[in-house]
């Protein structure tokens, strides 16, 4: 079983930056499946990036080019890098851990994108 925590939300100007971290705790991290998902009121949640225990990235195209999501397996860590943020952009996100029939959420971390 995996517990996720994210962090490094806020509020940032359009055409502005924010690093998103997702730390693990738990066992075998390396052989989960993580990735980035985001959630606005009254939509249902979505899948942003991806990144395999191999390192190989998936990105959805509405921020392939901005963002940039990787990992540390020695600390059990998953970041996401985001740039030229947009208004758009504004949501909870969250980390999850995938493996099989087993995933685990985090509790999310909000983005806010205004001037």
């Amino acid at each position: 079983q995996l517990q996720l925590a994210e962090s490094g939300g806020g509020l940032v100007q359009p055409g502005g930056s924010l690093t998103l971290s997702c730390a693990a705790s738990g066992n075998m991290f390396r052989t989960y499946l993580m990735s980035w998902h985001r959630q606005t009121p009254g939509k249902e949640r979505e899948l942003v990036a991806t990144i395999a225990n191999s390192d190989v990235v998936s990105y959805e195209h509405f921020v392939k080019g901005r963002f940039t999501i990787s990992r540390d397996n020695a600390k059990n860590t998953v970041s996401l890098q985001m740039n030229d943020l947009k208004p758009e952009d504004t949501a909870v996100y969250y980390c999850k851990a995938f493996r099989g029939t087993r995933a685990f959420w985090g509790q999310g971390t909000q983005v806010t994108v205004s001037s």
